[in-house]
């Protein structure tokens, strides 16, 4: 594993497109990795991740530390090769971003997901994140809606570091 770099950008958009192919059109797998606009990895490398082997990347972290106060990290996306989910990859990427976090003084991590996103729910809440409450609730689940525009509902999630 080692942290990202820009030169990363077009491979990782390649993955994001294949990864996830197999659950969405081309076109709306090519509307995903419209997330992850150069810019994360021109300004935020030094706290993205990236694991790959002699075949390429296998698997990725993108994150930051909150510009605006000392507290906060977010983890804005991650990939995992299908071939290596269910393996802790996601959770080895996700500790380490944790630890990164931790070093520089950070506190709290923050992530959300679509509500319809119930692996990515499970998996945050195994990695001890809470949910935040939102304005409504859906299925159980408090939903933060029109978090990314309108129709744009989110889950937000929460996770205090060890001091």
């Amino acid at each position: 594993m080692r942290r990202a770099d820009v030169a990363d950008h077009s491979a990782i958009v390649d993955r994001v497109q294949r990864w996830w192919g197999d659950s969405r059109t081309p076109a709306e797998a090519r509307e995903l990795s419209l997330l992850l606009p150069k810019l994360f990895l021109q300004f935020f490398s030094r706290t993205s991740l990236v694991l790959e082997d002699e075949t390429g990347i296998r698997a990725f972290l993108v994150g930051f530390h909150a510009p605006d106060n000392d507290v906060e990290a977010y983890i804005h996306f991650v990939g995992v090769d299908p071939e290596l989910r269910g393996q802790g990859t996601a959770r080895r990427l996700y500790t380490t971003f944790f630890r990164h976090a931790a070093e520089e003084g950070r506190t709290e991590v923050r992530a959300i997901t679509s509500p319809a996103n119930t692996g990515s729910i499970a998996f945050h809440r195994a990695m001890g994140f809470t949910l935040e409450d939102g304005g409504r609730v859906i299925d159980g689940l408090p939903v933060h809606g029109d978090y990314d525009g309108p129709g744009q509902d989110r889950v937000c999630f929460f996770r205090k570091l060890a001091g």
